[in-house]
């Protein structure tokens, strides 16, 4: 783990700890022992761990530090990315993982009690439904997701569970600018607008990355997200 520190210092500029190197450590090979039963991610390289799960989730805090949560929910966090690595480095956030699948809740679960994760939530609940709880609804600070849906879809998901002045942030590709003109009308509707869209440089990986960050100016009217499966079906335009 002393080339992940390095990167991670070179990425931003921040010195992990003993105890965070080991956390790390730690995580890597649970998400590979768990993957043996079940199938959590198609990455268990442990270099490509190193980069496409961890470094690559550590890159969204180039845009959170501008204005740090002191509350963030996963939306789709699989296997925890993004929501974990970033609270490895950040502790004091309280972070909720919100996930619809039962067997990756399980490895959340397990995760966050062997690790010694503290104020860290886990959902098993489908984002359409998690949307609409009244504890939950337009009370965070920021919304993270990674790899979960097209942009029309994913801000349907994101923009209702974060509050006005808050942010809601999507790790993207190649095709990002794209994405976000398609989204331009689902956006404005849901009581966001485009703060930036920031290319990231991630060691490591050659592949284009970038954060797309949304700002929450107003409410998200009450009939959004819509029931389970229409956003994906037909997505706000």
């Amino acid at each position: 783990m002393g080339r992940f520190t390095d990167e991670v210092f070179n990425l931003l500029g921040i010195r992990l700890s003993d105890e965070q190197r080991a956390a790390f450590d730690l995580y890597a090979r649970e998400l590979v022992e768990w993957n043996r039963r079940f199938n959590l991610t198609s990455i268990t390289d442990p270099e490509q761990i190193r980069i496409k799960h961890f470094l690559d989730s550590l890159s969204c805090w180039l845009a959170l530090r501008e204005t740090p949560p002191g509350s963030m929910v996963d939306v789709g966090a699989g296997a925890g990315f993004p929501g974990i690595p970033l609270k490895i480095l950040k502790p004091d956030i309280h972070l909720t993982l919100v996930e619809a699948t039962a067997k990756k809740t399980g490895f959340l679960l397990h995760l966050v009690q062997f690790l010694r994760l503290e104020d860290v939530h886990v959902g098993t609940k489908r984002a359409e439904e998690f949307g609409h709880l009244p504890i939950h609804r337009e009370s965070y600070d920021w919304t993270v997701a990674r790899a979960v849906a097209p942009m029309p879809v994913l801000v349907e998901y994101l923009l209702p569970l974060v509050k006005v002045g808050g942010h809601a942030l999507a790790q993207k590709g190649k095709d990002a600018a794209a994405e976000v003109k398609a989204a331009e009308g689902a956006i404005k509707k849901l009581g966001g607008e485009l703060g930036e869209l920031k290319n990231v440089k991630v060691p490591g990986l050659d592949e284009d990355r970038y954060l797309v960050i949304i700002k929450k100016i107003s409410p998200t009217p009450e009939n959004y997200p819509r029931r389970p499966g229409v956003p994906g079906k037909r997505p706000l335009s």
